[in-house]
């Protein structure tokens, strides 16, 4: 809440918090701030706190309400102006709210590796190899991993466990011949076992 700093040494009270609604300042005991000072009327004046906005009224003081100097029957009173009320100065500070937000660290998606065969592993078994993509969010997983449906009377649905959306099967990567299984293989087909040669 904003807060009215006293800079005159007469008055006791140093600073006083406005609270929402009707503040009255006056040198009676029953006002909201008690100003015990022979300048301040026994009502001298009401600040009003509403809706973000800082009002300052005249109660129809005897020495008179003033903001920066100026005399007012009513005026809005704003950060860092001075408010004389009778020979009593004080300053409106705002109230400055400080809003922590808290750091979180958020855990670290499982992400796949390359197996020896060249092959992608599963995002959350390392060791084994992927079957299928998501359609949508593109995550690598395992048999173990993907969500099988199937609906009465029809196919196998196959989803994702982060996203709910559909994954396709990955096709296992083509090995690459060495050309000594080139040779070996040609050279199997050229002599099949039990052929007779002519003479």
């Amino acid at each position: 809440m904003p807060r009215l700093n006293i800079k005159c040494d007469e008055v006791p009270v140093r600073s006083y918090e406005l609270k929402a609604g009707v503040n009255r300042l006056g040198r009676s005991p029953k006002n909201d701030l008690q100003l015990d000072h022979p300048t301040v009327s026994t009502v001298h004046c009401e600040i009003v706190l509403g809706n973000g906005d800082i009002l300052v009224r005249d109660c129809g003081s005897t020495n008179g309400t003033y903001i920066d100097g100026e005399p007012i029957t009513e005026k809005p009173l704003q950060e860092g102006q001075s408010l004389h009320v009778g020979g009593v100065e004080m300053a409106l500070e705002s109230a400055q709210i400080n809003i922590a937000i808290p750091q979180f660290d958020l855990p670290q998606e499982p992400r796949a590796v390359i197996l020896p065969d060249g092959s992608s592993s599963c995002a959350n078994h390392n060791d084994i190899r992927a079957n299928f993509r998501c359609t949508h969010c593109k995550q690598l997983m395992c048999d173990d991993c993907v969500h099988k449906l199937k609906r009465a009377g029809g196919k196998l649905l196959l989803l994702c466990p982060i996203c709910s959306n559909y994954c396709e099967p990955i096709s296992a990567p083509k090995r690459k011949r060495s050309l000594m299984g080139f040779l070996q293989k040609t050279l199997k087909m050229t002599s099949k076992p039990g052929s007779k040669r002519n003479s």
